[in-house]
């Protein structure tokens, strides 16, 4: 959930990535979080955790708590530990795979049954830097996340493009506690 310390300037807010193996859930929070680009980067198993600190052009900082999570099946049980009680949900698909982008898909669907409901989604097609292997259109990522209530983004962790983007536009997002 989304907690606030003693000032409402300063936002924490947990945060789970989603989506298949391989579609660089990894990479996206590695080059967020420590501007790396690792083309052999590992596979995950069950979860990593990071965390990284934004400042907003209001003077709002947020802290990303961010899980991130295997892609793969054997795995998949183990998601709800993490997405329950999440304030944001990053489903990420290879904009080179459909399969990848069907499973971007259950995971929308799976956090409008178990998810928090008023989980912030956000719909990334990654590897945009793969356009002349594009297989899933941006036209397609745009009607899934706009049927689903979600905001829509294409990154490439390879070359950082909108990766900084992606998570201020999630921070911009996040509920600002009410000062009483």
């Amino acid at each position: 959930m989304l907690l606030s310390t003693s000032n409402s300037r300063h936002l924490i807010g947990q945060l789970v990535l989603l989506g298949d193996s391989g579609v660089g859930k990894s990479c996206i929070v590695l080059r967020f979080v420590r501007g790396q680009f690792d083309p052999t980067s590992k596979v995950t198993v069950g979860a990593s955790f990071l965390s990284q600190t934004i400042a907003l052009q209001d003077s709002t900082t947020v802290k990303f708590e961010i899980w991130d999570t295997a892609g793969q099946e054997r795995y998949a049980a183990l998601a709800p530990l993490y997405y329950r009680g999440a304030a944001v949900a990053v489903v990420v698909y290879d904009i080179t795979s459909p399969d990848s982008f069907a499973k971007a898909q259950y995971w929308v669907k799976e956090l409008q049954k178990h998810g928090s409901p008023d989980i912030i989604m956000a719909l990334v097609g990654n590897k945009a830097d793969l356009h002349e292997k594009r297989e899933v259109s941006v036209q397609d990522g745009i009607e899934c996340a706009e049927k689903n209530g979600m905001f829509f983004i294409e990154t490439s962790a390879k070359t950082a493009d909108n990766i900084n983007q992606l998570f201020e536009e999630i921070a911009k997002r996040l509920p600002r506690p009410t000062t009483s």
